[in-house]
């Protein structure tokens, strides 16, 4: 009998012959790291919001091509041993021989390779794969695999729950220990009986919702306590569970009391000190949703709420109006998002071991209770030659590649709980998928947004899928298909053929994604008839995550399925500084769609100098649409993301991690069709955000404690007593003043500060330029109000209390060096107030210091000794190593970093272009996220906010 979840090596007849590894990207003779130029670089990360060091280690090695962004993110994150000690992992080279041995080693042990000479080249081929950045796995492969700590190797986890108190305890611990691993899970909570139900002891039972407050608190103080990243959970409930409608709604109602905390005064940002009062905010919710019940939608019909102990109807729904609710909670609050269950478990390869019920907190990993997925992306612009083509054989070898070694992980791997590794060990899911997607889209000439890239995408993920279940079949034949393969095989087979079927209905549009179609239909036929034979080593094989951390790590414009965030990035450079470039697919596409260089050379300076590419000289309207990005002037409609998920889902084994972002003018109208037709269109998931939706915002820059107010217990009795009625101090005919001009989000306007002869701020006003007649007389009245206030005695310190955090569009990046986000024009403007007249104890009790005392108290020094030599306004100064590193990079488009100093293409973009991105601040760095799949991700340091 031959061993398969274990991988024991076999004996006697049933020996199987193991795999052939073929040399795609290496030379016999030739160790891969000795065909890299090899570069030492120093790196040390900062927190730009108060310059403390969050990570610093000299001398780190890697090679010449990678950038220093990538080589940041890996050296802080990924390099194991304590900092300073021999332990410490210093080079690459390191990091992969750690990983690569471990499944080398694993896989010769156990029967995967032919001979010792295919086990060196597996070895070779995965060391220059990763070197060479054309693929990387998942983050716990990286921080686990091949140290003394359990070897984790999967992101994605999946729970169960039963409607007893002992499983409701476990479903609390099991996530515990997932969150404390920096890993995420969900969870389905339709087994638990409603609120509208009784217990067997006569009480009425406390419903899923209730028992959700425990598990979120949970998940919070986990995450409070300093893992890797936050706690990410997904909370899952069927449409037809008695207290859907309290579920839909329970997260819009928590969005109503912070609005009511920050309207008294209370800090509700997140990471704020009074937010942990708010529940539910630790989870994404999503409502698992039949067909049964969108026909309903659809035809205006009732709809049944079923018991959970005797499945009898306990309630009668207008599905239309219940809809209608699920949308208006995702338009107030980003959610619910949807999952469509019949589509699911029609594509489900092993129904006979029971229905996908939940997903996990990304919603691409749909599989079994207790499960787990390991993740693998490739790069898909390293498979574009020079002649533009797409370089299938070799995406073929490197998909063969992955999923060889993948497979290989789920034989040594720890799990968190024995259930999971039970089922992970019996079913054997992988997770490949990709990454730069938009950039390969956009350099070949393709608008994300059309059916010419629709067409690529699909073929691509086609091809893709149908390579990675030929090779698990093939892996089959060597040491046996999936423990629960023979129950499910009837199954399995049938979700190949609709694979296959979905292959041959792509209708192709160019040469490029022809020939990958061509290919993919091959890879299909080839697998059915492998898999016929032997069947296959893996119940799933892909899926398309997020890739945050990874996709930095590879380098990709472009993260998951995403199109391209914008047109120009910023880049760090080895020797320290900055500077914007173009993106390189630009030229690319220009040359593709027929410009010349003199033309391309023109366009790329346009976009270097407007972030856009309306009336760049010289290109045709007709190709405006190729460089739609997912931000700024042109960006993607809303139906262009749900379209591009539909064409590549009929060729995933799980679904999508991504987000369809509206503007914030959207409509409750809006979402109930984009999730009708999510279901129309045969997605898996699907969830929606409308910018500026929630009012819990990044971190602020402030520290300063918030003065509470009395609460009636503490009011003290009423009496009568005798009020002196305040007197107004007016400003003498001539008094002294200073004008500030600032620009806050790409706004401009001036601040005119009025002081006494004998010092103290009495009249300020205030001045947007570019303003209408109303908005001018509202600042105006409002400036007064505040003057008269400051003359009648009321302190200014009030003001800024009040005023320092307040968010409302324009917002974020100034051109002052001492405040570089502001939440809006009043934040920005209290805050300058603050540094210019109110002294250094105030201020640090409120949260307000200069840069120079940022400085200063990061590097321990006291901030009171420079406050007194702080100047009130300075102007930015340019940024020097960036400008010579630009001159000598020689790079098309490239520019030296704007004299605005900014920190990540987010920010260079909100700058560029004049409008104010809905994404938090890095809780590690302080620099502003940007989008990666239905998380954000932080291009300063690569911390995610939630997904692998």
């Amino acid at each position: 009998m031959t061993e398969t979840a274990s991988g024991a090596a076999r004996k006697g007849k049933d020996r199987r012959k193991g795999l052939k590894i073929e040399r795609v990207f290496t030379t016999p003779g030739v160790h891969p790291y000795d065909a890299v130029e090899w570069e030492r670089r120093d790196v040390v990360m900062t927190n730009w919001r108060d310059g403390s060091v969050n990570f610093e280690q000299r001398g780190v090695e890697f090679p010449a091509f990678w950038s220093m962004n990538a080589t940041q993110i890996v050296s802080s994150k990924y390099f194991r041993g304590a900092l300073g000690t021999p332990q410490r992992e210093w080079s690459l080279k390191q990091l992969v021989d750690r990983v690569v041995g471990t499944y080398t080693a694993t896989g010769r042990a156990h029967g995967y390779f032919a001979t010792d000479e295919d086990a060196e080249i597996f070895d070779h081929e995965l060391k220059h794969a990763l070197i060479h950045q054309l693929f990387s796995f998942n983050s716990p492969v990286w921080f686990n695999v091949g140290t003394a700590s359990q070897q984790q190797v999967s992101a994605c986890f999946i729970l169960s729950v039963d409607d007893t108190m002992e499983s409701i305890l476990d479903w609390y611990k099991e996530e515990g220990i997932i969150f404390k691993g920096g890993s995420g899970a969900g969870v389905n909570l339709s087994r638990i009986r409603s609120s509208k139900e009784l217990l067997s002891s006569g009480g009425t039972a406390s419903g899923p919702v209730s028992f959700m407050r425990g598990a979120d608190a949970s998940a919070g103080t986990i995450k409070s306590g300093g893992a890797t990243r936050r706690a990410a959970k997904m909370v899952v409930l069927d449409v037809d569970h008695p207290d859907i409608e309290d579920f839909v709604e329970s997260k819009a109602r928590e969005e109503d009391k912070i609005r009511a905390l920050r309207d008294a005064g209370f800090d509700v940002d997140l990471g704020g000190a009074d937010i942990v009062s708010v529940q539910y905010q630790n989870a994404n919710n999503s409502v698992r949703v039949s067909d049964a019940f969108m026909r309903a939608v659809e035809t205006g019909s009732d709809f049944g709420l079923t018991s959970r102990t005797t499945g009898e109807v306990l309630a009668t729904v207008d599905a239309k109006e219940l809809f209608r609710k699920m949308a208006r909670a995702a338009w107030e609050c980003a959610d619910p998002g949807l999952q469509y269950d019949d589509t699911i478990n029609d594509w489900h390869t092993t129904p006979e071991s029971g229905r996908i019920t939940a997903s996990n907190p990304c919603s691409e990993y749909v599989h079994l209770d207790n499960s787990s997925c390991n993740l693998a992306s490739i790069n898909l612009l390293k498979f574009l030659g020079d002649d533009d083509t797409f370089q299938i054989d070799t995406f073929v070898k490197l998909t063969e590649l992955i999923i060889t070694a993948m497979d290989i992980s789920i034989t040594f791997a720890d799990f968190p709980t024995e259930k999971i590794g039970e089922t992970t060990r019996a079913f054997r899911q992988l997770g490949i998928g990709y990454a730069n997607l938009g950039a390969l889209l956009m350099a070949t000439g393709h608008a994300y947004d059309s059916d010419g890239g629709r067409a690529v995408a699909a073929a691509i993920t086609s091809l893709m899928t149908g390579t990675a279940y030929k090779r698990s079949a093939e892996l089959a034949g060597v040491v046996g298909p999936y423990e629960g393969y023979a129950k499910n095989a009837d199954a399995h087979k049938r979700v190949m053929r609709k694979h296959a079927a979905a292959n041959d209905d792509v209708r192709t549009i160019g040469d490029m994604d022809r020939a990958i179609h061509t290919a993919a239909t091959a890879a299909w036929e080839k697998c059915l008839k492998t898999g016929e034979k032997n069947g296959w080593r893996n119940a799933q094989a892909s899926l398309l995550a997020p890739t945050g951390t990874i996709g930095f790590m590879m380098d990709c414009d472009t993260t998951g399925i995403e199109p391209d965030f914008s047109l120009v990035k910023y880049k760090k450079l080895v020797g320290g500084g900055s500077m914007q470039i173009v993106n390189q697919a630009i030229p690319r596409a220009l040359k593709n769609l027929g410009y010349q260089q003199e033309q391309v050379e023109a366009i790329v300076e346009y976009i270097s100098e407007n972030g856009h590419v309306v009336d760049a000289p010289g290109l045709r309207p007709e190709h405006y649409e190729v460089f739609d990005c997912a931000m700024g002037k042109r960006y993607i409609k809303p139906m262009g993301h749900v379209e591009m998920m539909a064409a590549v889902q009929p060729f995933l084994s799980g679904a999508i991690s991504k987000t369809v972002n509206v503007p914030e003018e959207a409509t409750v109208e809006d979402f109930e069709h984009i999730y009708f037709q999510g279901w129309k269109l045969g997605l898996k998931a699907l969830a929606v955000y409308r910018d500026n939706c929630k009012v819990g915002q990044p971190l602020s820059t402030g520290s300063g404690e918030k003065k509470t107010a009395d609460t009636p217990q503490e009011a003290p009795a009423p009496q009568v007593v005798e009020v002196n009625r305040p007197v107004r101090r007016r400003l003498p005919k001539k008094r002294p003043s200073q004008t500030v001009s600032f620009s806050v989000g790409g706004a401009e306007g001036y601040i005119t500060a009025g002081s006494y002869p004998d010092d103290g701020l009495g009249e300020v006003f205030m001045k947007l330029g570019k303003q209408g007649s109303t908005l001018a007389g509202v600042m105006d009245a409002f400036s007064i109000a505040i003057s008269i206030a400051l003359q009648y005695g009321v302190p200014l310190e009030t003001y800024v209390e009040k005023f320092t955090n307040m968010r409302f569009d324009p917002a974020g990046m100034t051109d002052d060096p001492d405040i570089r986000m502001a939440q809006s024009v009043v934040d920005y403007i209290f805050r300058r107030l603050a540094l210019d007249y109110l002294p250094y104890e105030e201020r640090a009790a409120l949260g307000v210091l200069s840069a120079e005392e940022r400085r200063a108290q990061a590097n321990g020094e006291d901030p009171a000794q420079v406050a007194a030599q702080v100047e009130s306004y300075a102007q930015s100064a340019p940024v020097a190593p960036a400008e010579s590193a630009a001159e000598s990079t020689g790079e098309q488009g490239a520019r030296p970093a704007p004299s605005t100093e900014v920190h990540t293409t987010t920010e260079l973009v909100e700058r560029q272009q004049g409008f104010v991105a809905d994404a938090p601040l890095c809780v590690t760095c302080g620099t502003k996220m940007r989008p990666s799949g239905s998380c954000y991700v932080c291009e300063g340091c690569g911390s995610t906010s939630g997904c692998s």
